[in-house]
Order: C-alpha cells, then structure tokens, then sequence
C-alpha cells in the first residue's frame, strides 16, 4: 500500500467510526423517542440522521460528482432537522447513502477535485478534493454523533455508545 492509499483507508476508517456512534448511539430507542424534541431548539434524534443522510448524498454524490441520485424526498415543510417519516425509513435511507458514498470513496482518488459546488462559502472554496471531503463529512458526522451522544443521555441517562 502507498502512503496515499494508507491515508485513504485511514481517512475512510474515521469516517465509518463515526456513522458506526451514530447508529450505536440511537440503538434500541423507540420511534416514538427518536421523534421527540430533548432539547429547546427542537430537533429530533430521528432528524438528526435524516441530516446526516442528506449530507452524505450532497457531499459524495452532489459535489463530488456533479451529479445525484434524486433523493427520496425534499426537505419538506417540517421544522429544521425533524422528519415525519418512520425510524426504519429513516435509518434505511441512511445507510443507502453511507454504502453510495463508500462506494465512491474506495473507487475515487484522494485527489480528485469536486465537479460540483457547495453553496455556502467559505465552505465550498475549502472543498478542493475528496480529502477534504471526507474531512468535512467525519467532522459533521462527529459533531452531530456528539449532539446525538447528549440526547441520549437526557432519554435516558446511556453514555458511552458507540464502537470505541
């Protein structure tokens, strides 16, 4: 393996511990519960993975390529990070676009720059290549595990869920 390769898998790694706290952090709730708004702001668990989704699909498909799949549903006249689809949908959708998006990690170099554009800056001026993506994606995947990581522990007082 090249130092290139070893950086990719190590970057890939990261990027699948964090999505593996996800799932191990929602583990064993009712849909009921993912529903439920824990903190003031008003988001849900459930919502919170259906984000995680979606960014997944802009990141990997949208900017990365140029091009997406449609995805099964706009954002919706929900409020921010709720959804009113089932924990299964939900969690289904989730990991379609964490298999799509490994699919294009192992088969893509670290070097590719993005076809396509963020629209926020300076975001998308930071977006030069796969690298930074999947940066970007353990990051945001990391930050919202930690959200996710704090609900659960007002649910129902569960720290420490996760592969490591």
């Amino acid at each position: 393996m090249t130092g290139i390769d070893v950086e990719k898998a190590t970057l890939h790694e990261f990027l699948a511990y964090q999505r593996a706290s996800v799932r191990a952090i929602i583990s064993g709730l009712s849909d009921d519960v993912l529903r439920t708004p824990v903190l003031p702001s008003g988001w849900t668990p459930l919502g919170l993975v259906e984000h995680l989704a979606h960014a997944e699909g802009h990141w990997f498909q949208e900017v990365t390529t140029g091009l997406a799949q449609v995805l099964p549903w706009p954002g919706g006249d929900c409020p921010p990070l709720t959804t009113p689809r089932s924990s299964a949908v939900v969690l289904e959708f989730y990991r379609e676009q964490c298999a799509l998006s490994d699919k294009f990690i192992t088969a893509t170099s670290l070097a590719t720059e993005p076809f396509g554009r963020h629209h926020d800056e300076p975001l998308a001026s930071q977006t030069t290549d796969l690298r930074r993506i999947i940066l970007h994606m353990i990051e945001e995947t990391a930050r919202h595990a930690g959200h996710l990581d704090a609900a659960r522990e007002l649910i129902d007082g569960r720290t420490g869920l996760g592969p490591r």
